[in-house]
């Protein structure tokens, strides 16, 4: 039984830090078990008071401490588990420690740690303690000298800025020194030493400076980070194109370590990333990976300027930081792979997993108000809804008005820690409007719902329309405001054409209006018919919208409306409306039998994209319509999900035969984004086809399984067979596992189909694979590729009725929080959910995590989330 209770941090409770460090100097002696570690600290108080001098270290053994020259001795400091404290220390000082660590015991993958036999550091949010006393937090900006030695078998010895010097030691060992002529947090401090291969490259600025770009991987894997290297030039040159911005350092590396708790980490001059989002090549990468390494090397470049020119003040602004990058890399990656398919992706993925979380006990704001664990704040509302606000900013204000808020922002703020305010600031002041009212976006959790009713005036040719929203309570915040959303409308007539209309006199095909109340109307003239509503085009906010529209206006938007992400959208809303109908007992064959009619139609249609069509052929996903029935059933929703795939598959048979056999490719592989559009629709139409009860179709998966001359096309036959199942599956699992055991980035895709699979003996087969001997529980991404699949991506299988996938998860994060609590705590969201299901899994749901709090021993990170889970 857990005894002590964590106290939060609170953002009210925010005070400046008591001391600033101008200049910090770091000696690392590299040995796996027994580095040492010499750290000199320029140190000036801050303000008048006479605090003493405390700073934060874990799991640091102590070999000695002296200011300005002096040891002291042990009455003079003291040292716990969680702290230096040094009482009464002068207004300006030079602290000196040393201390020795162990990377190689530290399985926790933070602070600086071994992968692969190669030294490596983590050190967001807080691993810098691991390495040296210090203030580990984001508003203390210092500039780094740092010296490496090691044996030259760790023949790269890398840290953050411009190397000074390097050379030979006596005794087989080298060195190198590194300096960051830019202030940063301890956070993007960031040291890498070992055996690597190196792809070098170079760019010209838009100020003709030449950089030199590298990017380190595993020996003999440099060709696949040719596609990374390619996708860092894009963003650099693409962020001085749409925001004025170049690199201000004369290198730029990159390096890729398997071993890794994040997806990368933008350090000063020297990302760091997991080598699952670095490292492709047509025979082991799918178009999905490609698309991911394009956007996070996107992402963790455009940090450079928003993260580490300009950093985040406290932890409760991290937004700031990781909402505005990701707006920045969508945009990059819609300029790259077409807009409309993008942003479907995107709001594919915030329904995915922000939309539960906002509809959990784990709900809070974009910027929260306390913590336990920063670290289980890098979440879904954090990233993706911490972008949405951004891109409603720039709806509200206009891409000029943004853009010169944007600039503003850089120029007032670059090498400093700041916050939101001050961000939101910048807009204020630019336009002269008072923003006030939009800060509530970082302030109030939940997802807002949005209706909307109309009623049209023929003799008056008057299109009146009457919105309303409201937000449902969330933990800590029982009564919600209004808040200022945009709900972009165009018009259409009955046969899909853009119907015109004035508002206030002017004349529109399209507009904005915004929703900054309760309730609200806006009245549209000049309407010459009876429109179809095309409303929250391009997903303008992000709501839950419904509204008074006939099915039959879905349909017309389905065929023929111009806002792609609409015609897409209505598709959705179609089929969600069939499998709720159904999942409730109450089926329309007739309205399914339409709908297939009508996807035929659509899939036909030649001046479509394929990956648009591809998207198109994909149904609402189980966890997305969890949301739309309380208390959900997922046995229900998935009996009922699939029973539409299968009519579709049945109805379209030849269609998806003919796009099967029409996409097949014989050129060459290409990464680009047209050529991936028709793989994922020629995968997309055997996807389907796999939902067809006749037995060739599993023939045609196993052919196209056989044939596949790259990734892609190998994981879409596999996938195709999983879901027909028998004899053939299992033999191209043997087969695929066989031709891949020495990959691991590989071997992680074949562990996590097997997780996705929806039959019934998923359960068994995926308790049976953490037994395989190709399972690592210490790695992040075996156990993600296993556990967090099977957990977040097979809720059929994971609510089976007995309870075992809630034991089997409940299992998996006690183990691994005993050596990895920051992977642990990212098991526990599905859990979070019981609340939305019906009350005999949501008891056995609360079960597991009670369970889990109650463990002793249990870290920070679990605890946090596993009680804030169970609370009412």
């Amino acid at each position: 039984m857990r005894t002590d209770t964590p106290q939060p941090i609170r953002l009210a409770d925010y005070t400046p830090p008591a001391f600033l460090i101008d200049e910090v100097h770091l000696d690392f002696a590299l040995a796996a078990n027994t580095t040492q570690v010499k750290a000199k600290l320029t140190i000036r108080r801050n303000g008048d008071h006479a605090d003493p001098l405390v700073l934060n270290g874990e799991r640091l053994k102590p070999i000695s401490v002296a200011i300005d020259g002096r040891v002291l001795n042990a009455g003079e400091h003291t040292i716990d588990a969680e702290f230096l404290t040094i009482p009464g220390v002068p207004d300006t000082f030079v602290l000196e420690t040393h201390v020795e660590i162990d990377p190689e015991a530290n399985k926790a993958l933070d602070g600086l740690y071994m992968s692969g036999g190669r030294f490596c550091t983590q050190c967001e949010a807080e691993g810098f303690r691991k390495i040296t006393w210090y203030p580990d937090r984001p508003d203390v900006l210092s500039r780094f000298t740092v010296r490496i030695e090691a044996d030259k078998k760790f023949r790269h010895l890398l840290s953050n800025g411009n190397l000074m010097s390097s050379g030979d030691l006596p005794g087989g060992r080298h060195f190198a020194v590194w300096n960051d002529p830019f202030p940063k947090p301890a956070y993007l401090f960031a040291l890498v030493g070992g055996e690597l291969d190196v792809l070098e490259d170079k760019l010209v600025t838009m100020s003709g400076r030449t950089v030199d770009l590298r990017i380190f991987v595993d020996t003999g894997m440099a060709d696949r980070a040719a596609y990374a290297m390619d996708a860092l030039k894009r963003s650099m040159i693409w962020d001085e194109q749409a925001f004025g911005r170049e690199y201000d350092l004369d290198l730029f590396m990159i390096v890729a370590v398997r071993d890794f708790n994040f997806g990368a980490m933008e350090n000063k001059g020297l990302n760091i990333f997991n080598s699952s989002l670095l490292l492709a090549d047509p025979a082991t990468a799918t178009d999905l990976d490609y698309e991911r390494i394009e956007s996070v090397v996107a992402h963790e470049y455009f940090h450079n300027w928003t993260g580490d020119r300009i950093t985040c003040r406290d932890w409760f602004q991290l937004c700031l930081k990781e909402g505005l990058t990701v707006f920045r890399d969508q945009s990059f990656s819609a300029d790259m792979r077409g807009a409309a398919v993008q942003r479907i992706k995107d709001v594919k993925a915030l329904r995915a997993r922000q939309f539960p979380e906002d509809q959990g006990p784990l709900a809070h704001p974009v910027r929260p108000s306390s913590y336990l664990k920063i670290d289980n704040f890098y979440t879904a509302t954090i990233y993706e809804k911490g972008a949405e606000v951004i891109r409603m900013l720039k709806t509200l204000i206009g891409p000029e008005k943004f853009r010169e808020g944007m600039d503003l922002y850089f120029d007032r703020w670059d090498g400093h820690a700041t916050t939101v305010e001050e961000f939101i600031r910048c807009f204020a002041e630019v336009t002269g409007e008072d923003l006030s009212d939009f800060f509530a976006w970082y302030e109030q959790a939940g997802t807002p719902k949005v209706s909307l009713e109309h009623s049209y005036d023929g003799e008056a040719r008057t299109l009146r329309i009457d919105l309303t929203q409201e937000s449902a309570p969330t933990p800590g915040q029982p009564n919600k405001r209004p808040l200022p959303t945009p709900v972009t409308i165009g018009l259409l007539d009955g046969e899909g054409r853009t119907l015109a209309f004035k508002r206030d006199g002017k004349a529109f095909d399209e507009t904005v209006v915004v929703l900054n109340t309760a309730q609200a109307s806006v009245t549209l003239t000049d309407v010459d018919s009876a429109p179809v509503i095309s409303a929250l085009r391009g997903f303008s906010a992000p709501v839950m919208l419904t509204t008074d529209a006939p099915s039959k206006d879905r349909y017309v938007q389905l065929a023929s409306d111009p806002d792609l992400f609409n015609r897409w959208e209505a598709g959705q809303d179609l089929a969600r409306a069939l499998i709720v109908a159904r999942a409730k007992g109450a089926p329309d064959e007739v309205g399914e039998e339409r709908f297939a009619e009508a996807m035929g139609r659509a899939l036909n249609d030649q001046a479509s994209d394929p990956a648009f069509k591809a998207l198109l052929l994909s149904l609402p996903s189980e966890s997305d319509l969890a949301l739309a029935i309380q208390p959900a059933d997922p046995a229900a929703i998935h009996a009922a999900r699939e029973a539409l795939r299968t009519r579709l598959s049945l109805h379209l048979t030849d269609d998806l035969k003919h796009l099967h056999i029409g996409l097949q490719e014989l050129a060459e592989f290409s990464p680009d984004a047209a050529s991936a559009g028709r793989r994922a629709l020629r995968n997309a139409a055997l996807d389907l086809l796999a939902a067809n009860p006749r037995a060739e179709i599993g023939e045609l998966a196993e052919g196209h399984y056989r044939a596949a001359a790259n990734m892609t096309d190998a994981m879409g036959g596999l996938s195709a067979l999983m879901l027909v199942g028998g004899e053939a599956y299992e033999a191209a699992l043997a087969d695929f596992f066989d031709r891949w055991k020495s990959e691991p980035l590989v071997i992680d895709k074949w562990f996590a189909l097997q997780a996705r699979d929806p039959n019934e003996s998923a359960l068994g087969r995926v308790i049976g694979l953490t037994a395989h001997p190709a399972f690592e529980e210490k790695n992040p991404n075996r156990l993600r590729a296993l556990v967090s699949t099977f957990a977040n991506f097979n809720p059929a299988r994971f609510h089976d009725e007995s309870g075992a996938g809630y034991r089997f998860l409940a299992d998996q994060i006690l183990a691994v929080d005993g050596f990895n609590p920051m992977t642990a705590a990212r098991l526990v969201e599905p859990l979070g959910g019981w609340r939305r299901y019906k009350p005999e899994l949501g008891a056995l749901m609360k079960a597991q995590l009670a369970r889990i709090a109650a463990t002793e021993g249990l870290s920070k990170n679990v605890y946090e989330l596993a009680t804030k889970a169970l609370a009412d």
